[in-house]
This record gives structure tokens, sequence and C-alpha cells, in this order.
């Protein structure tokens, strides 16, 4: 029998700097390819159509006011800002933890200082578009997408050497 295995620790980093009991609670981007119904003469049913990947996002809650991040905003590369997340999962039928760890690459787009009120919480959200993301277990590169040099590696597969290739890239 096997237990799931859940997160029992995390943090972040921005641009390298460590977000030790700042960081609340990550968002962690939602992968989505973008498809489309295709049904053609003889089919019986229509088949979707695989147009890539949707943009990315990853959704940060800090637990009070982040200068860094707040310096970040408005950068205008669209790999201005790097995060890391690395957290810790483990099932308990086992003692070892598999460590994950996210990498992102973009820009902030959305900042929600929150509401301000004196003994109340001071969180903050901060959303960000990503133009680079990779996901490791165990420092294992599991899915690696890189938008702006066409790269798609999922299990160590190439998706779009061909595409490139034929693109001339």
């Amino acid at each position: 029998m096997a237990l799931p295995k859940k997160l029992k620790a995390f943090n972040v980093f921005n641009d390298g700097e460590n977000c030790v009991g700042q960081a609340a609670e990550i968002t962690l981007p939602k992968l989505t390819r973008k498809t489309e119904d295709y049904r053609g003469g003889g089919m019986n049913g229509p088949i979707k159509l695989d147009f890539g990947q949707e943009g990315i996002v990853l959704e940060s809650t800090f637990g009070g006011l982040m200068k860094t991040v707040l310096k970040q905003y408005g950068i205008t590369r669209h790999d201005g800002v790097q995060l890391r997340f690395a957290g810790a999962y483990q099932s308990e039928d086992s003692t070892r933890p598999d460590a994950v760890e996210i990498v992102v690459r973009g820009r902030h787009t959305e900042i929600d200082m929150g509401s301000a009120k004196p003994g109340d919480d001071t969180t903050f959200k901060v959303s960000t578009a990503c133009s680079y993301y990779k996901l490791s277990i165990n420092g294992e590169a599991i899915i690696e997408i890189d938008f702006i040099n066409m790269i798609e590696k999922v299990n160590g597969d190439d998706l779009l050497a061909g595409l490139r290739n034929a693109i001339g890239l």
C-alpha cells in the first residue's frame, strides 16, 4: 500500500533572496494545453488539436511588505524576475521526502497590497506571468518550458525539436 506524498515544508527564493518565513502561500503554475476541436470528413467525432502551451502564472502570497518584490514591478524584460519554489513532499509510509523544485522566470503583472488596518493581517499577493518554467523532482528535470526559445521538454524528450528544425531554429 502506498500513501500520497504531501507537502510538508516549502521555501521561496526571489532572484536568489531567501524568503524563509515571509512566503505564506504559493499557487503553483497550472499547465494547460491550448487545444481546438477538429472533426473532418469520415470522422465520427472531434479530436483535440494541440496548439501548444497556454500562459503560465505563479501566484505568491507574502506575510507582509516585501520591498524586493515592489522594486521588481514594471521590470522591462520578459524574464526579469526568477522565482524558485523548493518543496519537501513526503508520504506517511516513508522517512525520505522528495525534493520538488519549480523555477520560473517572468515578470510581475499584478501586486495586490490588500487592505490596511492596524492590528489586521498585512498579507499581499503577487501574480507573475512566466516565460520559463522548470519542474524537477530530486534533481531530475521532469518538465521544462521555455517560450522564447521554443523549448518544451517532458521527461527528457524535446517535444518541439522537430518544429524548431522545420523553421530553421
